[in-house]
């Protein structure tokens, strides 16, 4: 009957563990008041000394304010600032209009528009060139993405950091803003290809510059260019050298 009634009231079998006194628990725990509250005087004491502690270490460390734009530190080799389409040592254009920048550019910040290459109107070696080509800075997040689609370097990335304007339309770039110099030497375009050669030359770099034939070619058409000079003193120079193809 005992047994029933202990199942009946839902009672365990085993016994309920005894509860342990104040004083047992201290002795476990070494809690000790005086010692926490000496610990917390004192932390008291130097916490307004330590909140400066910081503050005192600079005092005596180099400065490194950089004092900017009145002195300008130079980037990094490989910095991702404006970008710029690249030319050939001739001076025609690398940019193939293929527009793979533009499809791999993640802000969709790059718009190109290709054109057709004619033989009095040679831009690139090959079919096309980048007729339109714009980046939106008010998009781009620099990434460089649209620097490994490009299949013949023509877009890179300079070490330009100073972008600003005073409208929104400015911070887009045209084609014109974004082609890099012609350096001394090089015959701006159009002009035909180097004789006795292709795309596939072009593109492997075995072109060096303008030959006297590309020089003739853009005196004929457009004798005030201001490119002629440099551009037919290097092509002699070259011939000299054997270097004509």
């Amino acid at each position: 009957m005992a047994d029933k009634r202990g199942r009946k009231a839902g009672s365990s079998s085993s016994p309920a563990p005894a509860k342990k006194s104040s004083q047992e628990v201290g002795a476990k725990g070494d809690f000790d008041v005086d010692g926490d509250l000496d610990k917390n005087a004192i932390e008291e004491f130097f916490a307004p000394v330590a909140g400066f502690g910081v503050t005192m270490a600079s005092l005596f460390s180099p400065v490194v304010t950089e004092q900017y734009p009145f002195e300008k530190k130079p980037t990094a080799p490989r910095y991702h600032g404006r970008h710029q389409l690249n030319r050939y040592a001739d001076g025609l254009e690398k940019c193939i209009g293929c527009e793979l920048c533009a499809w791999a550019c993640p802000a969709d910040a790059i718009y190109v528009e290709a054109g057709n290459n004619t033989p009095e109107a040679q831009y690139s070696p090959g079919e096309r060139y980048g007729k339109v080509y714009q980046i939106n800075y008010l998009r781009c997040i620099f990434c460089g993405l649209c620097i490994e689609a490009c299949p013949t370097r023509a877009l890179t990335m300079t070490n330009e950091y100073e972008l600003a304007g005073q409208t929104r339309a400015e911070m887009i770039f045209e084609k014109d803003e974004l082609l890099a110099p012609l350096r001394s030497g090089m015959l701006a375009a159009p002009h035909p290809m180097v004789e006795g050669t292709n795309d596939d030359d072009y593109y492997r770099n075995e072109v060096d510059g303008p030959t006297p034939t590309q020089v003739d070619w853009v005196r004929e058409r457009r004798p005030e260019d201001p490119t002629l000079d440099a551009a037919e003193a290097a092509a002699r120079t070259r011939a000299e050298q054997g270097g004509e193809r």
